[in-house]
């Protein structure tokens, strides 16, 4: 049971997929709102990186969202510096033109060294936290290596926050029909966002998007195909997967306005392929 007073309850309602281009804002677009952006496994330099690259920029003329949530994958094999151009710099330079900012963390294909690329905002550190404002905070959490000192201090982290909004981003999946890490990452890691009300988890593993229907009472959403595609992996037996779409690469959208969280899920080809609002419910 949550040792606290009250109980942050979520409900997903969710927005009928359009087929449409990304001209069509569905989200609240509001002044002052928290709009961001979500990627994972998207380092790997080809076309389709590049195209879903694109269709980010164009929405963002329409929906200025000031910081995308990288959930691992960011760089595939080599890690030079012209591959830092070539996988990063280049395809996402319209944004980072922009101003907007990249707040990474670390998949296993990853080099660890990544966390002092300046780009990545992660300031030498593999795990770390940010709050864009007062009622929002971001956890990003390292679970290559998730160990004691890392429990110890997201802990320390999720009991300070005063946050309304409490969210975790990283790589592997604690929840989803198509890849999850094994049950010790979940039995060391849930408890904690159980407890301390953490309403929203993303993450990047499996190599496509997948929003998971709510489990103890946290949405989860896996947005792992920014630029590597696994085409066909969705389980269609799936009991947990809400909305699942595997047939190109896509990136999510959300703006978080009071007790809501918007989103929207567009593929590289600019279909909206899945849209809805997390409601945040204080009972």
């Amino acid at each position: 049971m949550r040792q606290f007073l009250f109980i942050a309850a979520l409900v997903i309602a969710p927005i009928a997929a359009q087929q449409s281009s990304t001209e069509h804002v569905a989200l609240p677009n509001k002044p002052g709102s928290v709009k961001f952006a979500v990627l994972g496994n998207s380092g790997t330099g080809e076309p389709a990186q590049y195209e879903l690259a694109k269709q980010m920029s164009t929405f963002h003329d329409r929906f200025k969202y000031d910081f995308v949530l990288l959930a691992g994958g960011n760089l595939f094999g080599s890690e030079r510096p012209h591959d830092f151009i070539k996988k990063f710099e280049t395809p996402y330079k319209p944004l980072l033109d922009a101003g907007v900012k990249f707040q990474a963390s670390l998949g296993p294909d990853d080099d660890a060294n990544q966390r002092f690329y300046k780009l990545f905002n992660m300031d030498g550190k593999s795990y770390y936290s940010f709050s864009p404002k007062p009622e929002v905070s971001f956890f990003a959490l390292d679970t290559n290596y998730f160990g004691p000192e890392q429990i110890q201090w997201f802990e320390q982290e999720l009991q300070a926050s005063k946050a309304a909004w409490k969210i975790a981003f990283f790589h592997h999946s604690l929840y989803s029909g198509v890849a999850q890490k094994p049950a010790e990452l979940r039995s060391m890691l849930e408890p904690l966002l159980i407890k301390y009300n953490v309403a929203v988890v993303m993450s990047g593993q499996g190599g496509i998007y997948e929003r998971v229907t709510p489990q103890n009472g946290i949405a989860y959403f896996v947005v792992g195909s920014g630029g590597q595609l696994k085409q066909g992996g969705l389980n269609k037996s799936s009991t947990i997967t809400g909305k699942g779409f595997d047939r190109d690469q896509a990136f999510l959208a959300a703006e978080i306005v009071g007790d809501e969280m918007y989103f929207m899920a567009i593929s590289r080809e600019g279909t909206i392929v899945d849209a809805g609002v997390v409601r945040r419910q204080i009972q």
